[in-house]
């Protein structure tokens, strides 16, 4: 699944915080609401990329109820009910191509659902950062 609409950016401010806990995460840790804003910001990316959208998140090796955790604490519960709509893939097939008509179906229906929902979260996580990442 590819997407037609263009990819979320972030603003600066969280742009810069990205980067700066990328860097943290390799020393000291994270705390939860850092790890939440890094699992958004990464779980974003594989969704954008050139792949197969849901499938290829239930297929990578995240923790995926850490993920979904993390998109509920910034405040998406249209990611939340996305993915945990989709949970099923993770007991499928790694090749997406085998899905039974039905389940492609059924998934792509889901996927629909999917633009709309990150659309939000520029706003959400900006909100989120602002309330609980900055003094």
């Amino acid at each position: 699944m590819t997407f037609d609409q263009e990819p979320i950016e972030w603003n600066d401010e969280i742009t810069l915080l990205i980067d700066q806990l990328d860097e943290k995460s390799a020393g000291d840790g994270l705390t939860r609401e850092e790890r939440a804003l890094m699992d958004v910001v990464e779980t974003v990316q594989l969704l954008e990329s050139e792949g197969d959208g849901l499938h290829d998140f239930w297929q990578s090796g995240v923790d995926h109820q850490r993920v979904i955790n993390s998109f509920d604490l910034v405040g998406s519960s249209a990611m939340v009910d996305v993915l945990n709509a989709s949970q099923w893939c993770q007991t499928r097939d790694a090749d997406r191509d085998q899905y039974t008509d039905t389940e492609g179906e059924y998934l792509a229906s889901i996927e629909e659902d999917l633009y709309p929902a990150l659309s939000e979260l520029p706003e959400q996580v900006g909100e989120f950062v602002d309330d609980e990442l900055t003094a």
